[in-house]
């Protein structure tokens, strides 16, 4: 069950296998694929996790999904709330709308399109914030102080780091052995989400993070050695915009082997050969890991690498190679 360490609640390799049942009846058990022409192309096996086939159209569906079908009907009565660029959001107003309770989100009105419309599809109520850091804590404030709905974080919430690390225990049962896992991070809920699971399942597995260049305050935080936190990063992985946490802080410090960029060109890049190889909408911000790959394939090159593809919610009128 979950420890208290030093003040904050860690949530443990049995909370994941917990979790796992929990939201089996809720999401998708999603596919591994592979492709010849990337294997060929950075010298590695990979397996490619792919989450974008996931309900909402992302990872983030599963530690949202286990909070929210974790609380008690008097806690439920209250809905949820949360702040988000998009993943987050509309994947709780899924888990919500699953239960049957209210869900208040507040997004930057800079978000997609895209998923600001699929947080009202799904039930959830937005409320519009600036896209800085700071701006969304402050609205946020406000929402939670007025509607008393139960606060799921992003990614700083131990129920919400053992759903997501349900998907790395699916990917170690569908390859066949790895040498690492590669995964976008931004606050770091799936890399802690996958620290949590392979640090117990298969600790011989190392842990890479990708980052952007331009909002790269993780990879600055791990060399550094504590948390260095950007206001308003600009790039084109919209997902991977915000600050680590104390708790997600915690697992990437413990258990990442290391924190690889790419610049905004590479990450477009990657994220468009993925498209045009793979035939698979995917994110900016999942096309992170493969721009790094193909950035450092000395790194990779002989190894069997899961690539964790976070999610494919894409504004389809606004694709970054189309000017």
């Amino acid at each position: 069950m979950m420890k208290d360490i030093a003040g904050m609640i860690i949530p443990t390799y049995d909370d994941m296998l917990e979790a796992h049942a929990r939201i089996a009846p809720h999401i998708h058990r999603t596919p591994v694929l592979t492709s010849s022409f990337f294997n060929d192309l950075t010298g590695a096996q990979l397996f490619f996790k792919c989450e974008n086939f996931q309900k909402a159209g992302a990872f983030k569906v599963r530690g949202a999904t286990n909070a929210v079908f974790g609380l008690s009907e008097e806690e439920a009565a209250k809905g949820v709330c949360t702040h988000s660029s998009g993943n987050h959001a509309l994947s709780l107003s899924y888990a919500a709308g699953r239960r049957g309770i209210p869900c208040h989100v507040v997004m930057p009105r800079t978000a997609p399109t895209a998923k600001k419309e699929a947080v009202r599809g799904y039930g959830g109520t937005i409320t519009e914030c600036e896209p800085s850091t700071s701006s969304r804590e402050a609205v946020f404030a406000e929402v939670q102080a007025r509607t008393g709905g139960d606060f799921v974080h992003p990614y700083n919430d131990p129920r919400v780091i053992a759903g997501q690390g349900t998907c790395s225990a699916e990917l170690m049962e569908q390859t066949d052995g790895l040498d690492m896992v590669i995964a976008p991070i931004g606050g770091g809920g799936m890399i802690s989400g996958t620290c949590l699971t392979l640090s117990t399942l298969a600790p011989e597995v190392r842990i890479i993070a990708a980052e952007p260049e331009q909002a790269d305050d993780a990879c600055r935080s791990f060399r550094a050695g504590h948390i260095i936190a950007d206001d308003a990063p600009e790039t084109i992985a919209d997902g991977l915009k915000v600050p680590l946490k104390e708790l997600t802080w915690h697992f990437v410090s413990n258990h990442v082997t290391d924190i690889l960029t790419a610049s905004e060109e590479e990450i477009i890049a990657a994220m468009k050969l993925t498209w045009q190889r793979m035939k698979i909408v995917i994110e900016a911000s999942c096309a992170v890991p493969l721009a790094t790959i193909l950035k450092n394939r000395d790194r990779f090159a002989g190894k069997r690498v899961g690539v964790i593809i976070t999610g494919g919610n894409v504004d389809l009128d606004t694709l970054p190679w189309i000017r």
